[in-house]
C-alpha cells in the first residue's frame, strides 16, 4: 500500500483575496482589548501532527457603551405617609410583611427603617394612662356618694326667719290629715287619778278662715297674727261620755307678731278668761252631733313664739248638757278641783288632745326645715300615737325647746 503523503502545515493567517471592483474598502479591524481574567497561555504557531488546520479566530466587532439602548429613568417613589400600614414602592429595606391575616387585622406599621414609631406608641400609652386615672376618679367619687348616702342635705332653716315661717305654712298642704289628726288616740295614765285615757275621731272639717270659729273677743285677740288657714278635728273618748274639738291655726303673721301675742297672752293671763274660748265643731249622726258652744266645758290655747302656729282644744259632754260656768283645762286638772267639769275630766281632754295634735305639727314642721333630723311622733306601748304632756320641741335645728303660751 502506497503511503500518505502528509498535508502541508497552513500558514498562521490566510491571503485575503483581492477586492472586487467597486467594493468599498472594509475599514480596519479595532483592536481587540486584552482580556481580564488571568493571561492564557499563547497557541503554538504550528499545530501538532496530524492535527486539523484551526480556522482563524475573528474578533466581534466593537460597540460603544452609547451606542447601546438606554432604558428611560424610573420617576421618584411617592412619599409614604405616615400611619398607612403599607411598605414603601420599590425594594424592600427590610424583611418582606407576612402573609395576610385571615381575620382581616392589619399588623401594625413598624415605621420607617424597620422600627417603631416610639412617639406614636408614647401618644397611645400616655391616652390609654388618663383613660384609665379618669375611669379611677369617676369611680372613686361614685363610691364617696353611695359611701355618704348620696348628696349632702340642705342646711337646716333657722326657727323663726322669714323662711322658717313660709315653709311651715305649707305643712297642713304636706302632711296627711292622717299624721296632724291621728283616728285614734291614746294616753296611760293620763286621766283623773292616774286613769288611761283613749279617743276616736268622728270627723274632720274641711280647711276653712276663721270667721266664726273662736268668740268674738278672742277674735280680735288673735287677729294681729291674721288667720292664713284653719283646720280642726273633733273626738270622742271610749266612753262616748266626752268630746273634743281641737283646731290647728296657721297664722299669716311672722315672727315678732307671734312674739308679741305670746307676751300679751301671758302678761295678761288671757288663757284663763271664759271670754276668749274657741268654738267646737260638731258632725251630725256621731256622739259629737250636740255639740254647741253652750256644752262647752273647758279649753286649752297654746301659742307657738318661733312657728306661725295656734293649737286649741275645747272639750264638753257628748250628751248635749249644758255647762254654766266653763273652766279653764289647767284648773279643772287640778288635784284640789271638785267641779263637774274636772271631775269629768274636761279638763284632761283639752289638754291631752291639744298637746298630742300640737307634737304632731311641731314633727311636720321639723320635716319641713330639717328633713335629714326631723323626728319621729311618740307611741305609746300599743303602736298607737300617743299625746305627751311635756313641751314639744322646737321646729329650729337647736334642742331648745319651744316657747308656749296656754
Amino acid at each position: 500500500m502506497p503511503p500518505i503523503p502528509r498535508a502541508e502545515p497552513m500558514p498562521a493567517h490566510a491571503p485575503v483575496p483581492p477586492r472586487r471592483p467597486g467594493t468599498p474598502p472594509v475599514p480596519p479591524r479595532p483592536p481587540v482589548p486584552p482580556a481580564r481574567s488571568a493571561a492564557v497561555p499563547p497557541r503554538p504557531a504550528t499545530p501538532p501532527p496530524g492535527a486539523a488546520p484551526i480556522a482563524p479566530t475573528q474578533a466581534p466587532p466593537h460597540v460603544a457603551p452609547h451606542a447601546l439602548p438606554q432604558a428611560p429613568p424610573q420617576p421618584p417613589a411617592a412619599p409614604r405617609p405616615a400611619g398607612s400600614g403599607q411598605p414603601p414602592a420599590g425594594p424592600y429595606p427590610y424583611p418582606a410583611p407576612p402573609y395576610p391575616d385571615p381575620t382581616g387585622a392589619t399588623a401594625p406599621d413598624p415605621g420607617p427603617a424597620g422600627e417603631p414609631d416610639r412617639a406614636r406608641i408614647r401618644a397611645r400609652v400616655a391616652a390609654t394612662v388618663a383613660v384609665v386615672l379618669g375611669l379611677g376618679l369617676i369611680g372613686g367619687a361614685t363610691a364617696g356618694a353611695v359611701i355618704n348616702h348620696g348628696p349632702r342635705p340642705e342646711p337646716p332653716v333657722a326657727a323663726g326667719s322669714p323662711e322658717a315661717f313660709a315653709k311651715v305654712r305649707t305643712v297642713w298642704r304636706n302632711a296627711p290629715v292622717d299624721q296632724l289628726f291621728p283616728p285614734t288616740l291614746t294616753d296611760h295614765g293620763g286621766g283623773p287619778g292616774g286613769a288611761d285615757r283613749a279617743w276616736s275621731r268622728v270627723g274632720v272639717a274641711p280647711p276653712a278662715g276663721c270667721a266664726g270659729a273662736f268668740d268674738p273677743l278672742l277674735q280680735r285677740v288673735l287677729a294681729p297674727v291674721g288667720c292664713a288657714r284653719l283646720l280642726r278635728a273633733t273626738y270622742v273618748d271610749t266612753t262616748s261620755t266626752t268630746v273634743t274639738t281641737v283646731g290647728l291655726l296657721i297664722t299669716s303673721g311672722e315672727a315678732a307678731d307671734m312674739a308679741a301675742l305670746g307676751r300679751r297672752w301671758s302678761a295678761e293671763n288671757l288663757g284663763g278668761r271664759a271670754d276668749l274660748l274657741p268654738r267646737p265643731v260638731a258632725f251630725p249622726g256621731t256622739a259629737a252631733a250636740r255639740f254647741g258652744d253652750r256644752q262647752r266645758g273647758s279649753w286649752t290655747v297654746q301659742i307657738s313664739d318661733d312657728l306661725p302656729i295656734v293649737v286649741y282644744a275645747v272639750s264638753g259632754f257628748a250628751d248635749g248638757r249644758t255647762v254654766p260656768t266653763p273652766q279653764a283645762a289647767q284648773k279643772a286638772e287640778a288635784p284640789d278641783s271638785t267641779t263637774a267639769t274636772a271631775q269629768a275630766g274636761l279638763g284632761y281632754d283639752a289638754i291631752d288632745l291639744a298637746s298630742a295634735v300640737d307634737d304632731r305639727v311641731q314633727a311636720a314642721a321639723q320635716a319641713q326645715l330639717n328633713p335629714s333630723a326631723h323626728p319621729a311622733p311618740a307611741q305609746s306601748p300599743s303602736g298607737t300615737p300617743g299625746p305627751s304632756r311635756q313641751a314639744p320641741p322646737s321646729a329650729s335645728s337647736n334642742p331648745s325647746p319651744a316657747k308656749k303660751h296656754s
